[in-house]
């Protein structure tokens, strides 16, 4: 009896995010189609004599590798969902992987800037039509595979977006960096065939690797991006001033007063928050709780309460 009745206070720490098995098999597939391209372009490339195919191929190929991150880190979060060991569950496994691509972008967006310079310095013939026809296929299967991630709108658009912190906030971190990877991809793609392009029908050789440098520079940038964002849940950096606006709304009603609250992200869409309250005649903690059930994304609350003695 007594152990039964202690099992219906317990509660469930899965924290993923929802799509999450959507998100997984879509990710597989991709990883896929970017495995057999990335043969396709390796393959091209030595065949004829290629430097931007060739570069193109083995960028793809760190791509996959980034890709089956992603999907490796779904499988993983999934599997280990109810595992003890992870205290608040596995929803931030998706926010370690996509910090992990994001540092794999940045090399890639490295070696592109540094391929491309001395390839300034020092031009190689191309065979320009066979490039051009496997660098357009190799772009079908990027836009393929971007709509394959992206199509939900989840995948971290918030050029325009005025709803910044609460917006950030139900990212999918992986998804992001899993999409990201395949949007890189496709402009590299889209400046490799302006570049290549240029120099089949105006002999501007030198459009290629300049195309290569613009192309690093952007990489480098949604690097960058993805590394803040993801590495700012993996601190537990204060995730929505918002929420903590609203849980202070709610509990501090009369002499109720916050004197001690943390809110931290635990997966896509999900939040815990420790609150600490001092009050002259303290309610019961589940009334504190009941207030505080209107507010979505709160998944984990832990209240503190303490009668003021003055």
């Amino acid at each position: 009896m007594h152990h039964h009745s202690l099992d219906t206070w317990r509660h469930e720490h899965v924290f993923l995010g929802a799509r999450h098995d959507e998100q997984e098999r879509r990710t597989w597939l991709v990883v896929g189609l970017t495995a057999g391209m990335m043969v396709a372009e390796i393959a091209g490339g030595i065949v004829f004599g290629s430097m931007a195919l060739l570069a193109d191929g083995w960028h793809m190929s760190t791509h996959a590798g980034a890709l089956a991150i992603a999907a490796l880190a779904y499988r993983y979060a999934r599997t280990h969902a109810r595992d003890p060991r992870f205290a608040f569950g596995t929803g931030k496994l998706g926010d370690l992987a996509g910090f992990t691509s994001a540092i794999v972008l940045a090399f890639i967006a490295a070696m592109i800037g540094y391929e491309s310079v001395a390839r300034l310095l020092d031009p190689v013939a191309i065979r320009f039509d066979e490039a051009i026809a496997i660098a357009a296929v190799g772009l079908a299967v990027n836009l393929v595979s971007a709509w394959l991630l992206g199509h939900h709108g989840e995948h971290g658009h918030d050029h325009g977006d005025h709803d910044h912190t609460h917006h950030h906030d139900h990212h999918d971190h992986n998804a992001r960096a899993a999409y990201w990877h395949v949007l890189a991809d496709a402009l590299t793609s889209v400046l490799a065939i302006v570049g290549l392009l240029a120099g089949r029908f105006y002999g501007w050789t030198w459009l290629d690797p300049v195309m290569g440098i613009v192309g690093g520079l952007v990489i480098m940038h949604w690097s960058w991006r993805l590394m803040r964002d993801a590495g700012a849940v993996l601190l537990d950096a204060a995730p929505d001033s918002r929420l903590e606006t609203a849980i202070r709304d709610q509990i501090e009603i009369g002499s109720d007063r916050i004197t001690d609250l943390h809110v931290w992200r635990i997966g896509p869409g999900h939040h815990a928050a420790i609150i600490s309250i001092v009050a002259d005649m303290p309610a019961a903690v589940t009334a504190y709780k009941a207030r505080l059930g209107g507010i979505s994304g709160l998944s984990h609350v832990t209240v503190e309460v303490h009668r003021c003695g003055a």
